[in-house]
This record gives C-alpha cells, sequence and structure tokens, in this order.
C-alpha cells in the first residue's frame, strides 16, 4: 500500500497521488511496482524488508549520497502475543519515506493527525520518533500496572487461601505465564528503545547542516526521554526478576510440600509393614497364634504402630 503526503501552504501535509512534489511517502507490506514507483519519482533506493530487519549498526544507521537510512524494531502487540515489526526510514532534507511490512496503529493514528507544524521531512520524523518514543511508555506502564497485579496476587490473601490445593497449582501455572508474557513484551520494548537512543543522536550529527533550529530542542528532549525509560525498563526488568523467583520459590515450597508429606506417610507406614511381616512368617511355633484375641491384637498393634508415629510428626509440626 503507498501513501504519499505533500505540504500544504507550508503549514500542514495533504495527501497526493504525484510523487514528485510529496514530503512523506508511507509504503505498507509495498508490492514491486510501487517501489519502481517510488524509486523512479525520488531517485532514492528504497530498502528492502531484509534490509530493514538487519542488526549491525553499520546497516540500521548509514548516509547513502545525502540520504540517511535508519530502520529500528517497532513493537507490536496483537491480541495473541508481541512481537517486533522492522521499519525503515529514508530521511533527505526535502522528504521522508518510510518502509514497513505490518499494519500499525501508531502510524494510522500519526497520519490522521492534522499537526501544523509536521509540514516538512525532518518534523516528520522526530514526530514519528515522539510518538514511537510515547508508545514504548505506554507499554512499560502497562507493564508496571501487570507486575503490580502480579505481586498482589501471589504475595497477598489469594495464595494464602490457595495453599495446599490444586487452585495453588493453576494459580502458579497462570502466574509463570503472564511473567513470560510481560518479559516478552519488556525485551521487545528495550530493543526498540535502543534502537531509538541510537537513532537520535545520529541524526543530529549527520543532519546538523539541514536539520531545522527549531527541532533540536525537541530531539534533546526525546534523549532525555529515552534515557528515562532505559532506567525505568531497567527498574522493571529487576522487579520481573523478583517476582519469577518469588513465583519459582512458591513452586519449591509446594514440591517440598508433597514429599514432605509422602515422606511421612512412607515413614509411618514402616512400623505397620514390619509387624504384619512378623505376623506373615511361616514357623510351626508362634506363642500368638494359639491365643484367642491373637487376630484382634495384631490389628491394634498395627494400628498404634501407625498412629503413634503420626502423632509425633503432628506434634514436632513436621505437618
Amino acid at each position: 500500500m503507498l501513501r504519499a503526503f505533500a505540504s500544504q501552504d507550508g503549514r500542514r501535509r495533504r495527501p497526493t497521488d504525484d510523487l514528485r512534489e510529496a514530503i512523506w511517502i508511507d509504503l505498507r507490506e509495498p508490492t514491486p511496482e510501487e517501489v519502481g514507483r517510488v524509486a523512479d519519482a525520488t531517485g532514492l533506493a528504497i530498502p528492502s524488508e531484509a534490509d530493514i530487519n538487519e542488526i549491525e549498526s553499520s546497516s540500521r544507521l548509514a548516509t547513502r549520497e545525502g540520504a540517511l537510512y535508519l530502520s529500528l524494531p517497532l513493537v507490536s502487540r496483537p491480541e495473541t502475543e508481541p512481537r517486533s515489526v522492522s521499519i525503515g526510514f529514508v530521511l533527505t532534507p526535502d522528504r521522508l519515506i518510510t518502509v514497513r511490512f505490518a499494519p500499525s496503529r501508531l502510524f494510522d493514528r500519526f497520519m490522521e493527525q492534522t499537526d501544523e507544524a509536521a509540514h516538512r521531512s525532518a518534523h516528520i520524523m522526530v514526530g514519528l520518533l515522539e510518538a514511537i518514543v510515547d508508545r514504548q511508555a505506554d507499554a512499560l506502564e502497562q507493564v508496571k500496572a501487570e507486575l503490580e497485579t502480579i505481586s498482589h496476587r501471589i504475595f497477598c490473601d489469594d495464595m494464602a487461601a490457595a495453599s495446599g490445593r490444586k487452585r495453588e497449582d493453576a494459580l502458579l501455572r497462570t502466574t509463570l505465564v503472564s511473567l513470560g508474557r510481560i518479559g516478552d513484551l519488556v525485551s521487545h520494548v528495550r530493543e526498540s528503545q535502543v534502537s531509538a537512543g541510537r537513532i537520535v543522536p545520529y541524526v543530529e550529527t549527520t543532519a546538523a547542516d539541514w536539520l531545522p533550529k527549531e527541532l533540536k530542542p525537541r530531539l534533546r528532549t526525546l534523549r532525555r526521554d529515552i534515557a528515562s525509560l532505559n532506567d525505568f525498563d531497567t527498574h522493571l526488568n529487576d522487579k520481573l526478576q523478583f517476582l519469577l523467583d518469588a513465583t519459582l520459590g512458591f513452586i519449591n515450597v509446594a514440591q517440598n510440600n508433597v514429599m514432605k508429606v509422602l515422606t511421612v506417610v512412607s515413614v509411618a507406614g514402616v512400623p505397620p509393614v514390619l509387624i504384619a511381616g512378623i505376623y506373615g512368617m511361616n514357623f510351626k511355633i508362634m506363642p500368638e497364634l494359639g491365643w484367642a484375641w491373637g487376630y484382634p491384637y495384631s490389628l491394634v498393634l498395627i494400628a498404634l504402630s501407625t498412629l503413634v508415629p503420626l502423632l509425633i510428626f503432628r506434634w514436632r509440626g513436621w505437618l
């Protein structure tokens, strides 16, 4: 899909079909014909999906014939699971080309905005970076809320009420799945932050000769925002690791309780098995065989040999 925008009266952007006058061309899952049209109209090389998926810094930040070729992974969070979608940027003093191979609500919302300041390529580029950083901040805020919910669930009354029941296993399993999903999301956000943190100073330095002066304060603010998000991301990672360790600790406690019960049952079962084994021997001379109450006597002895160890374990607090 190809969408192009031109500057209207030097103040705002408007859709256009003339690619030669466009200040922003957005390619979403482009066909070879659309790529060819943009390349012919602008004289710029359009990066392919393989190009923007490269992870080397030299591939994500490059300058060719006066044009800046940039790329970063954008966090996409569908209903199933979060994933990263790489976005490519080609920035020149008079034009911005964005290349993406997946839908993005962030880009769609940005296109619908009528910001009068975003009437030049550099302004649009900075506006997109600001929107991406805002998206990262929103994702981290949501992660914080989810971690607080999980912390309340595993450290408060719900866990105590579920202890020793099947519900505990289901709760711990759900908690581990939630923590794994959150960790995956935080990892994607972190990757996007690192890339955005590299792009901002690269644009400041490389495009210093033609970058509008009014954008420099916004770029400095972006750098500070990214640095603060990095600190917040580190805090969330620490909390995530703490909750993961706590959940695994609860699982170990539950497993130890099961092993303790099995151990107690096996120890309590030794005396009655020993008594039954003694009276099950086939010797001809055994005084108890001639007793009228020998059978009830052996049953009572087996019962007492079972109850006495259990009462001792209970008294010692092992049960």
